[in-house]
């Protein structure tokens, strides 16, 4: 071999060794590269993951809430008629005045059982006479003739009392409306 055959020889050499150690570079960055996406990709998935568990404990925290502020509605349910029985022998005592002695007992418990009742929570949803009737609030019982055009469609007596247990509507009021 002559001496150009050997420096051409050596000249492809250093070349191949420079392609050589470029595809080892690019390689070695694609690596690099793929570790990088594959980070990106397990940071994102921890993070969409820890987002989720924090949206399942604030959902958790205000279902248990809710259940706390209901928990005693079968209870209230039950309780309801009785009350309603307390208002009506309240005003069917008041007609009688021999009976003062025992109305001013009853007096007392229905308040006492109504002061407990709110406690936990009850309210009543005042009606009146006169007020505009709303499917979403009220519960019609019937239509009758209004006695004035100015009651049309408007509540003409509250058959009974609805009620509240915190914000939720246990009881509507049923009530009588105006033709």
């Amino acid at each position: 071999m002559s001496k150009k055959d050997k420096s051409e020889h050596a000249e492809k050499e250093q070349i191949q060794e420079e392609v050589t150690t470029d595809t080892a570079q690019v390689e070695e960055l694609s690596i690099e590269e793929k570790l990088n996406e594959d980070l990106a990709k397990e940071k994102d998935k921890f993070m969409r993951l820890f987002a989720e568990f924090e949206n399942y404990k604030k959902r958790t925290a205000k279902e248990r809430l809710d259940l706390f502020k209901t928990a005693s509605q079968d209870v209230m349910l039950a309780m309801l008629p009785v009350l309603d029985d307390f208002e009506r022998a309240l005003t069917h005592i008041e007609e009688d005045k021999e009976a003062e002695d025992l109305r001013k007992g009853v007096l007392l418990i229905y308040q006492k059982l109504l002061k407990t009742l709110e406690q936990k929570g009850l309210s009543a949803i005042v009606v009146e006479q006169g007020d505009m009737f709303n499917a979403d609030d009220h519960e019609a019982i019937t239509q009758i003739p209004a006695p004035s055009d100015d009651l049309k469609g408007k509540i003409i007596d509250v058959v009974e009392k609805g009620y509240k247990l915190g914000d939720k509507v246990i009881r509507f009021p049923k009530v009588v409306i105006g033709q």
